[in-house]
């Protein structure tokens, strides 16, 4: 299999192959532990949230995350499977069918809304465009990066419209600051991992901070939670009763936490206590300790995302590990942040924990392309033996080597 690269002309550079071998199945095991985690809070607050109206059973909340979790599964062995080069041949469909999709929640529910309901299922587009921003973002930075000019505009054209156009309708329309935010956090890494030049980003992170600034200016409510971020105590009952509460119940779990089955937080007075709160409800119950090894679990697995992306055989299988890993860390950042008051609250889910299901299907997604990256090495020709010279048919790659004894890939793209 081709690893969004071809063959090289052949040169005085050194010249290696791809193999395929054994992925990195600690990938798998970390994320499961963690949905495991993320199952047992919603198993202890699940008659807490039907206490609070709905007539659901007390076990609706932890039912509905299984099968969020079985299909999260399901999606994760597919992006595991389907090649990469496939998911570049999709990228352009996956693009209209979410841009379709984030319209369609505005037309269908008004403005500000970012959900499409039917039925008894409920979807997020904004977790697909993540999604297919980092596989089409990989596509046309690694492109652009083999032509040896990474600013050439008719090349990164189509990624600049599309993270416009997804700017525009999910800042403006569906109201969702925190995960345009995301958005171009993921875009912004990847820019820099492909080589764009760092006085350019930095022109254009400036006008993206000038557009959130603006953002926040000309409304309200967001003026309203810098205000209340800055001072939260000043209005506990109400701008701030939010993040105090966030801050009472991640305090009350002390050292070792309150318990599973004696958290208060989570009958009625924490707002998003399954979703956006989770964290708060996670502190509560199992303190300081328990956040050690949730944040510690986290951490491992963006150091092995990080570890892969260094190791990756091409540079769009690159950019896509280098776009999970600001993807994942961002949102992790920026929920624990505004839990613990150290960043405005902002609607973003707790990778692998909170509830909901297109998120956990769209983050194992990713995790699945990483994980198929993780399952390609290079060697050195030399190493390689007279029959599996003859009767391997993978592709070739040349890398050239630079000051510290590493290698980079010269040519690649989906």
């Amino acid at each position: 299999m081709i690893i969004g690269g071809h063959r090289s002309r052949q040169s005085s550079l050194l010249s290696f192959r791809v193999r395929k071998h054994k992925p990195d199945y600690s990938l798998l095991v970390i994320a499961t532990v963690l949905l495991v985690i993320g199952l047992v809070v919603m198993y202890a607050i699940s008659p807490a949230l039907a206490a609070q109206g709905g007539g659901v059973s007390d076990n609706y909340f932890v039912t509905k995350q299984l099968v969020a979790v079985f299909l999260s599964f399901m999606a994760f062995a597919a992006a595991a499977r389907i090649p990469l080069e496939v998911w570049g041949r999709w990228q352009k469909l996956l693009i209209v069918l979410a841009f379709v999709l984030s319209v369609a929640t505005v037309a269908l529910n008004g403005m500000a809304s970012r959900w499409i309901v039917l039925g008894g299922f409920s979807f997020q587009p904004v977790e697909l465009v993540k999604f297919v921003l980092v596989i089409s973002g990989a596509a046309a930075l690694s492109k652009a990066a083999e032509e040896n000019n990474p600013t050439r505009l008719q090349v990164l054209k189509p990624l600049i419209i599309s993270v416009i156009a997804f700017s525009v309708v999910i800042l403006f329309l569906q109201h969702d600051l925190g995960s345009t935010f995301v958005l171009l956090f993921i875009i912004g890494l990847m820019a820099f991992v492909a080589g764009l030049p760092l006085r350019r980003l930095m022109l254009v992170s400036l006008l993206a901070v000038f557009v959130v600034m603006a953002a926040i200016g000309t409304t309200t409510y967001r003026k309203d939670r810098i205000t209340t971020f800055l001072q939260p105590e000043r209005d506990c009952t109400n701008q701030g009763y939010h993040a105090c509460q966030a801050l009472i119940a991640v305090g009350s779990g002390g050292a070792l936490g309150l318990g599973l089955g004696r958290s208060v937080q989570a009958y009625g007075y924490l707002p998003e206590a399954e979703n956006d709160s989770i964290f708060a409800i996670y502190a509560e119950k199992f303190g300081f300790a328990g956040v050690v090894i949730l944040i510690g679990l986290m951490g491992a697995l963006l150091l092995k995302i990080l570890d892969i992306t260094q190791r990756a055989p091409s540079r769009a299988s690159q950019l896509i590990c280098a776009g999970v890993f600001a993807w994942l860390s961002v949102q992790n950042l920026v929920n624990i942040g505004a839990m613990i008051g150290i960043l405005p609250l902002k609607g973003i889910t707790l990778p692998f924990i909170s509830y909901g299901g297109t998120s956990l299907i769209f983050v194992m997604a990713a995790l699945g392309l990483v994980f198929q990256v993780s399952g390609y090495k290079v060697m050195r020709r030399s190493s390689i033996s007279f029959d599996e010279k003859r009767g391997s048919n993978e592709n070739s790659y040349n890398w050239r080597r630079n000051g510290r004894s590493r290698y980079s890939v010269t040519r690649d793209s989906f």
